[in-house]
Order: structure tokens, then sequence, then C-alpha cells
């Protein structure tokens, strides 16, 4: 047998700490790998597309010209007349080397490829660009964002937040709500009540938290807090790292009322007095509806010095069928949340 060699009392944390550092270097090293590929597609593109303009290239000579790579680079994948394709239109979707250097290589070349395909202006892809590098997003969960129309939705919850909160923090939290909120993954009809929703958005909390959008930690459900020797209960409350406090969020199986917002306030109140610390922000709410009225929104918020948004929730899929067909299944997007992508 193998003899035991007593051990240094700091082994076991010296070791956590090279795993560590080992692992930080090969994510480093990936990360450096594939933004020398995609610099590489991106002047070749740039190269094709200056040749197209001035020698009128046609498809026969990319063909040709994915044959000849695949020829001297028998072990390197990437070189199919389809793949010099997206190369010429990842270069003229964007054509500074300045941005592709800073931004685009910051994401694997096939979420490229997703977001030239699925996006038609620079706008929106420079917006989806940016948040699938800010939120480490998978391509099956960037394709459900755009699929589901994230950027149109995002900041469009009706919220007193400008006049309820600090400059500094009203914009950030603005931002952090959208509407409509997409809940047709918990499969439930639009009869649906209150606690069945609840019970199902637990159920798939990975999936609800993606639809919450970056930040969102989920504290619990029903969550009891007790006021003047009486008891209520919570639907939802989470906790936002980016904005620094509670949100409540509180579930309305009908239209919004003006009364809605009462009670949200009073729970905001209760949360700050008793669970609130001195590090945290003022919570915010956030009241879900099956339907709303704007202008009877806005008018209940006006003067409610609490920071409340309302939203409206969809149970049933939106999309068109063509486009159902294409989202991931909620099993593909709970593992994309658990594993980061590697590059394609």
């Amino acid at each position: 047998m193998p003899e035991i060699v007593p051990l240094p009392g700091d082994y076991s944390a010296w070791l956590a700490e090279l795993k560590s550092r080992i692992h930080t270097a090969q994510q480093r090293a990936t990360l450096a790998v594939n933004r020398e590929l995609v610099l590489l597609y991106w002047q070749i593109g740039r190269d094709i597309l200056a040749r197209q303009d001035r020698e009128g290239w046609g498809a026969k000579v990319i063909e040709r010209l994915a044959q000849d790579l695949r020829s001297a680079f028998p072990d390197m994948k990437g070189f199919s007349p389809r793949n010099l394709k997206y190369m010429r239109a990842f270069a003229e979707a964007w054509p500074e080397a300045e941005f592709v250097q800073q931004a685009a290589a910051r994401l694997p070349w096939f979420h490229l490829c997703t977001l030239i395909d699925k996006l038609k202006t620079r706008e929106e892809r420079d917006w989806y660009l940016a948040k699938a590098v800010q939120n480490n997003w998978s391509r099956n969960i960037l394709v459900m964002q755009i699929e589901t129309g994230l950027r149109a939705r995002s900041g469009q919850a009706v919220t007193n937040f400008a006049a309820s909160l600090p400059a500094s923090q009203s914009d950030l939290a603005r931002e952090s709500l959208k509407d409509p909120y997409r809940l047709d993954f918990l499969g439930l009809g639009e009869e649906a009540q209150e606690r069945a929703i609840e019970e199902a958005i637990v159920g798939h909390i990975t999936r609800f938290l993606l639809e919450l959008g970056a930040g969102f930690a989920f504290v619990g459900r029903q969550v009891h807090i007790e006021v003047g020797g009486e008891d209520f209960f919570i639907d939802l409350l989470f906790y936002h790292l980016k904005l620094r406090c509670y949100v409540v969020v509180e579930l309305k199986a009908g239209a919004f009322k003006p009364e809605h917002a009462g009670q949200l306030g009073f729970y905001l109140t209760a949360v700050d007095t008793q669970m609130k610390t001195e590090q945290d922000n003022p919570s915010i709410g956030l009241l879900l509806c099956k339907s709303k009225n704007k202008v009877v929104a806005e008018y209940t918020l006006r003067d409610s010095n609490k920071p409340i948004g309302v939203a409206e929730y969809q149970l049933v899929e939106a999309l068109p069928a063509e486009l159902q067909t294409s989202l991931p299944s909620i099993e593909a997007l709970e593992k994309s949340l658990l594993q980061a992508d590697g590059p394609d």
C-alpha cells in the first residue's frame, strides 16, 4: 500500500486556491482563443466584402475559397461556404474594427451568427449583444430573449420610480421591470388563479428568474409578516442584487384596480420596517395583473410615495406558430442557466 503522507494544516485551503486559479486561467484561455477566432473571421469577411465590391466576386468564388482553405487547413473547422458567408455578413453588420475588438469578440461565434440571422437593424443587434455579454447568456437563452421581444418589453411597466426613488436608483429600477411578462412556460390556462400561478412559478423558479431579468434572487413565496398582531402573506419576495433592495411581487388574476396599489404599499412598508437593513435601499413593488388600464394605473401611482410598478402577464403563448417551434424547451433553458455555453 502507498505510504500515507501527513499533509500540512493549510493544504486543503491551498489546493482550493490552486483549483480556482487553474479554472480562471482555463476560462481566460478559452476567451482569448474565441477572441482571436472572431477577429480572424471578421477580417476574412471584410476582405470578401472588399473584393466583391472591387472585383465583382460571386458565390462561385466563395465556394472555391472554401474548398482551398479547407484543403490548406484540413484540421480547422469553419471554412464552409455557409460560414464564409456569415463572415461576410458579420463584417457588413459591424464594419468598425474597434467595436469588434472591444464588444463583439466577447461573444462566441455562433452567438454572433444568431444576432445576424434573427435581427435586422444595427440598433437591435447592439442591444442584444450587450445584454448577452452582460448576463452571460447561452445561445439558447439569447434565441429565447430575441423571440420573446425582450427589448420591446424592457422598461415598459407603468411606474412612479422617477418620483419615489433617488435618481441613482430610479433608472435602473425602471429598466429592471418589463411589460408584459411572459409566463406561458407555466403551462396554465387563462383562467388560472393567483395561488395556482404562484405554485407554478415556484416549480419553474429558474425560468421565472430568467424572465424577471438579471439581478433577481428568490427569497420566498407566501412570506409571512405580522403587523399589529395580524398575519399577512406576501405572494412572492425577491431581492435585487444590483438595486440592493427587496422586490415585493403581488399577483392578481384579474384587471388592475387602484386598491391593489394600497395593499402592495402596505407590504412595502412592512418589509422596509421589519426586514430592510441599513445597507438596503427602499423596497420596490411589482403588481402583476392579467390586464390593466394604463391611465388608471398612472393615476393610481401618481401621488403614491411607495415605488411601485404595474405590468401585465401572459399565460398563453402569444407567438406565431412558426416561432413557437423554434423556442428552446423549459428543460433546455434551465440547463443552459446552470452551465455557461463555451464557443461553438
